[in-house]
């Protein structure tokens, strides 16, 4: 299995130009809750801006828009989604992987890396070696990949960063669902602008 690892919006351009299949990773709550959609037959347009212009990007596809909350990939599916790759015959070095966690954004519009998405990352390398068998990674894929060594990897997610921010705006069932280790196996692939079941 060939991967590599980046942070954030640039560096999944970056890797994902090269890549065969991109990976996205946002623990809190983006790839989660996708997933939760998708389970339930939900096509998800993702739209970047948080401005004026979503609600006209809505209306053109008939679809109600989520109010203030590739392959999207999450501790809940992130063994699904190691599959897909491994029977697309993704992960060689021809055809590498590339595993992005998302991050947030400072005020001033720069990274700021987010505790969560790290061992969420590394759950899902550490997955798709599992499933690619010997694993050629970049180092800072290698170092993603040790999420495994993090006593409770669970607890970083409730007790830091954006999970910590969730409980204060008393949101703690997002966490709840977002930490649910391997209890999905659907995998949202952006097909036509849209994350929807990936095909079988």
């Amino acid at each position: 299995m060939d991967a590599s690892f980046g942070w954030g919006p640039t560096e999944a351009r970056v890797l994902g130009s090269s890549a065969a299949c991109p990976v996205v990773v946002d623990v809190l709550s983006f790839t989660a809750a996708v997933g939760v959609a998708v389970e339930a037959g939900t096509a998800v347009y993702p739209y970047r801006w948080r401005d004026g212009t979503a609600r006209a990007y809505t209306e053109q596809r008939n679809a109600a828009a989520a109010v203030g909350r590739s392959v999207a990939a999450s501790l809940r599916n992130r063994k699904a989604v190691a599959r897909r790759p491994a029977r697309q015959g993704y992960g060689t070095a021809s055809r590498p992987l590339a595993v992005a966690a998302a991050g947030e954004r400072r005020p001033d519009g720069s990274l700021r890396p987010a505790p969560e998405d790290l061992p969420g990352a590394g759950a899902v390398l550490s997955a798709l070696c599992a499933e690619g068998g010997a694993a050629v990674l970049t180092p800072e894929a290698r170092a993603a990949a040790l999420w495994e060594a993090t006593e409770d990897p669970a607890a970083v997610v409730h007790h830091r960063g954006s999970g910590r921010e969730l409980y204060e705006y008393g949101y703690p069932q997002d966490v709840a669902v977002a930490t649910e280790v391997d209890t999905s196996h659907t995998v949202p692939v952006l097909t036509d602008g849209a994350f929807q079941e990936a095909a079988a």
